[in-house]
């Protein structure tokens, strides 16, 4: 199992001190995490893609480039990239060179975004959404799976003999996971490729969440993939940790408080009751994430969001030495003691290569083996 952080890339006043950081000095604080995920034992880093105040991760490929050089095996994900404003040609080509520039440490989570004005400025209509992600998603897939590509659709222009360069590291595209937080037919769509589902989990309570894992499980093993426990998936959460519970709640209440997303609404109380926001101690954090597993099953990737909401980098950075220093080895050690025989370890590109080397040996044995058995009985129609 994989743990990581994810950022949505913020830039949000401090409550406490009414300080806003500049554009600079918030993607300067986000590189500093990346690496620190490393440096404290993490597994994974993912970047938003946002193309409107107050956020800054405009491109992400761009930011996990420079991540890549830096760290040495910490997987760079994104944990959105709007597969319905970019062009899949450019996300083809993006991603396929950033596979190469990190040696493989790359995968990427596609989603269609929420926020209404970002479509026209792409000259898209989020009326479309689905629609978009849907055709967007299947060139996507063509262009890194075949290496010429004609096709025709209705959001972009046709592609006539197309081969997107560079070509997919190992021949192995970046493994994809489909985020979500409450669309059924994105769910429906992963299980139809047999990718990875990645549901939020930060917003709504842990019904909807079995709901929509429910549903990405059931459709995945209907299209032949597996069975449901075979399916990929990750999860999201939000934590706040100090020693002391209390110290924990006393300090991150008034970045609640005036949270762009969720401030000014329910209570930190109501919220920590009905969504798996978890402020506490580290053995606090410990037991509510093991409980995700009692309504999403055994699951692969869990991704934690810690540094939003005008949080400062120094307490971030607090927050992530406790993550990997008192959370997480032992969130492995439990993880691993209750999965059952047959759940797939998280998908990396090593194991993909080998997988992949493994079905085209088999291809070709079987192919060997259908020729022999031919000439077999030709010999024995002769004879």
């Amino acid at each position: 199992m994989q743990f990581g952080i994810f950022t949505v890339g913020d830039v949000t006043p401090d409550p406490t001190n009414g300080r806003v950081p500049s554009e600079h000095e918030r993607i300067k604080a986000m590189l500093a995490i990346a690496q620190k995920a490393e440096e404290v034992g993490l597994d994974v880093f993912a970047t938003g893609e946002h193309h409107n105040r107050p956020f800054v991760p405009s491109s992400p490929t761009t930011m996990l480039g420079y991540v890549a050089a830096r760290t040495e095996k910490l997987v760079l994900s994104t944990s959105t990239t709007l597969i319905t404003t970019n062009d899949p040609v450019k996300i083809a080509e993006d991603f396929a060179m950033l596979q190469h520039v990190a040696d493989g440490r790359v995968d990427l989570m596609m989603g269609r975004g929420n926020t209404g004005p970002v479509y026209p400025w792409f000259g898209k209509d989020i009326r479309d959404g689905i629609d978009l992600a849907i055709e967007n998603y299947a060139l996507l897939r063509r262009l890194w799976d075949e290496d010429v590509v004609t096709w025709k659709g209705k959001f972009r222009t046709p592609l006539q003999s197309f081969t997107s360069t560079p070509r997919p590291l190992d021949g192995v595209a970046p493994f994809v996971w489909h985020g979500s937080i409450r669309s059924p037919e994105i769910a429906e769509q992963a299980a139809y490729y047999g990718d990875g589902f990645f549901h939020n989990n930060i917003f709504w309570p842990a019904s909807h969440t079995e709901q929509m894992v429910n549903l990405y499980r059931q459709r995945y093993a209907h299209y032949g993939h597996g069975t449901p426990e075979q399916a990929i998936v990750g999860l999201g959460g939000q934590v706040f940790m100090r020693k002391n519970s209390q110290d924990a709640v006393r300090e991150f209440r008034p970045y609640f408080d005036n949270a762009p997303v969720y401030g000014h609404g329910p209570s930190l109380e109501e919220f920590t009751s009905q969504t798996p926001l978890t402020v506490g101690s580290p053995q606090q954090v410990i037991e509510r994430t093991l409980s995700f597993r009692d309504y999403a099953g055994d699951y692969q990737r869990q991704l934690f969001l810690m540094d939003h909401a005008g949080l400062p980098l120094k307490t971030v950075l607090e927050q992530l030495d406790l993550l990997g220093e008192e959370v997480v080895p032992v969130l492995r050690k439990e993880f691993a003691s209750l999965r059952p025989a047959g759940v797939p370890d998280a998908p990396t590109h090593s194991a993909r290569v080998a997988a992949a080397h493994d079905k085209a040996q088999g291809k070709a044995q079987g192919k060997a083996q259908g020729k022999a058995l031919n000439k077999a009985q030709e010999q024995e129609v002769r004879a």
